[in-house]
C-alpha cells in the first residue's frame, strides 16, 4: 500500500491528518496535471480543491487495483472534463491555447520544477499534440506506469506506448528548434 493510500485509509478511519497529508503531497502535481486540460491555472486550482473536497465529503471507495495517485488523478481528470463540457470550452486544438502561459503559472512551474532543463522540456511539451503532452507529463513528471496512464487517459496500454513514443519524437523536434539537445530523449 503506497503512502497516499495509507493516508486515505487513516482519514476514512477518522484521522483528519490523513487528508492533510494527501493535500500536501499531491496538490501541486494535481494542479499542474489539471492545468494541461483546462489551460487556466486558477481553474486548475479550483478543480484540485474540488477533487480533495470530493474525497472529504463523498469518501469514495479506493481499491488497490491502481496506485493512489492514479486514482486521485482520475477523479481530478473526470472533474476537469465535466467542467470543460459545462463551459463548452473543450477544444481539439488546445495546443495553441497551451502556448499562452500566465506569469502566475510560470512562477508555479519554476518553484515546482526547480531546474532550467525541466522548465525547457515543460514549455516544449505545450507545443506538442495535447495527447502527447498529457502522456509524457504523466510518464516523466508524475512517474506513472503505462497502465496507470492508460487508466487516467482512458486509453489502451498499446495506445499509451504509441503516444509516448510519438510524443518523445515530437518533443525532441520542439527542443531542437529551441536549440536544446539531449540524447536521453530518443
Amino acid at each position: 500500500m503506497d503512502h497516499g493510500a495509507k493516508s486515505y485509509h487513516r482519514f476514512l478511519e477518522g484521522d483528519d491528518e490523513g487528508i492533510v497529508e494527501i493535500i500536501r503531497d499531491y496538490k501541486d502535481g494535481l494542479i499542474l496535471f489539471l492545468n494541461r486540460y483546462v489551460r487556466d491555472l486558477g481553474l486548475a486550482e479550483e478543480l484540485a480543491e474540488d477533487t480533495f473536497f470530493r474525497l472529504v465529503t463523498r469518501k469514495p471507495r479506493f481499491t488497490e487495483k491502481y496506485a493512489f495517485k492514479t486514482w486521485l488523478y482520475t477523479i481530478g481528470r473526470n472533474l476537469a472534463i465535466s467542467q470543460l463540457r459545462q463551459m463548452k470550452r473543450f477544444s481539439q486544438d488546445f495546443g495553441r491555447q497551451m502556448e499562452k502561459l500566465s506569469s502566475e503559472e510560470m512562477d508555479l512551474e519554476k518553484s515546482y520544477l526547480r531546474q532550467e532543463q525541466r522548465i525547457q522540456v515543460h514549455r516544449a511539451l505545450s507545443k506538442v499534440r495535447p495527447e502527447y503532452g498529457q502522456a509524457l507529463y504523466l510518464k516523466f513528471f508524475e512517474e506513472l506506469a503505462n497502465d496507470q496512464i492508460a487508466h487516467v487517459m482512458k486509453k489502451s496500454r498499446r495506445q499509451i506506448e504509441n503516444l509516448i513514443y510519438q510524443g518523445k519524437q515530437s518533443l525532441k523536434r520542439e527542443l531542437e528548434k529551441e536549440g536544446f539537445s539531449d540524447e536521453g530523449l530518443s
